[in-house]
């Protein structure tokens, strides 16, 4: 059994709100072991049914529980938003608790207000952290088929594509349209293809339009869907102006690197360190372990990248309250050569309060130019990026 990094404070009601698949229903069978709780399991098609035409029946389903104070468990609450309403009502009139689950905050925002607005703790899990693997971490997998639990627990890489095939089809393709989240599906599923492609970069709203065939303001919402499903995060341009020249749009990245690598059909091209793809993967991998576990720590930073029309970057910038600015060189390869930690020294010079690093493959710590080099499990673990 692997030991998730998310400490779940189960005295009280809670959300737990992640993507499909990153073992929300399994953590949760851990936290009550024992404790005998009811599961409503939305994704069971007769539940579904049932609840969708009469959410009342809910009341009936969960009396016996309440009143014998049994937690209860609702997996995928999003699918149908009036529970939210419903739980937010027994919590107040009963004490009743509830554990519930989600992977889409869109239909969240819209059903559960009030329950969102402080009835219940909210958390995201996200997948595996490196450090929650320990031993097991195996960068060249992790990097190929990412970090969702079946995609590192599978025991052969054939098993990890038809995984991440099947995720792909089944939930990216079919179950975002089936939430009715998607109108016009022909310019959406275009978009995926070119989202994917986009991974780590600076999103050009009219140019990912014109690819699809749809308008910038389609696009807009499109990445916004991605958003609020827990497939994908915007990386904003810092804040601070640093250079007159300084790029303003947003970077996108997916959650997971075999998901983003399955979007774009290349599972089954395995990715080999140095190369250019080996170094976009690792920049992804390291800024979503950095998200996952600062979140995880409630740390609520401010995470951004610096980018230059010059072309000079800081690959992601956090500020935290009451730290010095980090600013972060990610560097695929085990050598680092001074001169390619110039941009890094400069731009973080211009930045009140800022520790430059650079998080590499390499095995030594080291400063180089006035930059801490540090390989990069050590780095993220001694900076606290990761519980």
């Amino acid at each position: 059994m692997i030991r998730r990094a998310l400490t779940i404070r189960n005295n009280s009601s809670f959300l737990l709100l992640g993507a499909r698949g990153t073992g929300k229903s399994r953590l949760l069978e851990e936290i009550f072991t024992g404790q005998d709780p009811l599961v409503i399991d939305l994704l069971l098609p007769r539940t579904y049914q049932l609840l969708l035409s009469d959410p009342e029946a809910l009341t009936r389903m969960i009396e016996p529980a309440v009143k014998a104070k049994r937690i209860i468990i609702i997996d995928e609450v999003q699918r149908v938003p009036a529970l939210l309403d419903l739980a937010h009502y027994h919590i107040e009139k009963s004490q009743a608790r509830f554990a519930l689950t989600g992977s889409s905050a869109r239909k969240l925002r819209r059903g559960g207000a009030n329950l969102l607005a402080g009835r219940a703790i909210i958390y995201q899990l996200f997948p595996f952290l490196e450090s929650e693997l320990g031993e097991q971490f195996d960068l060249h997998k992790a990097l190929n088929f990412g970090l969702l639990p079946r995609a590192v627990t599978d025991q052969e890489d054939e098993d990890r594509i038809l995984y991440l095939e099947s995720y792909v089809d089944t939930y990216l393709n079919q179950e975002i349209i089936a939430e009715q989240t998607v109108r016009n599906l022909p310019p959406f599923q275009r978009f995926m293809a070119v989202a994917a492609q986009m991974n780590g970069k600076v999103i050009n709203y009219s140019h990912i339009a014109r690819d699809c065939i749809t308008d910038s303001s389609n696009v807009k919402n499109y990445f916004q869907i991605l958003e609020d499903t827990l497939l994908g995060f915007q990386l904003p341009a810092f804040h601070q102006s640093v250079r007159k020249q300084q790029r303003e749009a947003p970077k996108f990245y997916f959650f997971d690197m075999g998901v983003a690598r399955g979007l774009c059909n290349q599972l089954r091209a395995y990715c080999s360190p140095g190369t250019f793809e080996w170094g976009r993967l690792f920049e992804q991998f390291i800024i979503t372990q950095i998200r996952a576990g600062l979140d995880y720590q409630r740390a609520r930073p401010s995470l951004s990248y610096l980018l230059t029309k010059a072309g000079a970057e800081i690959d992601l910038i956090v500020e935290r309250n009451g730290q010095p600015t980090l600013c972060i060189e990610i560097k695929s390869g085990s050598v680092i050569h001074p001169g390619e930690l110039s941009n890094l020294k400069e731009l973080s010079a211009s930045i009140p309060n800022a520790k430059a690093i650079c998080l590499y493959t390499g095995l030594e710590s080291q400063i180089s130019d006035g930059v801490e080099l540090l390989p990069y499990r050590r780095g993220l673990k001694e900076f606290g990026l990761v519980p």
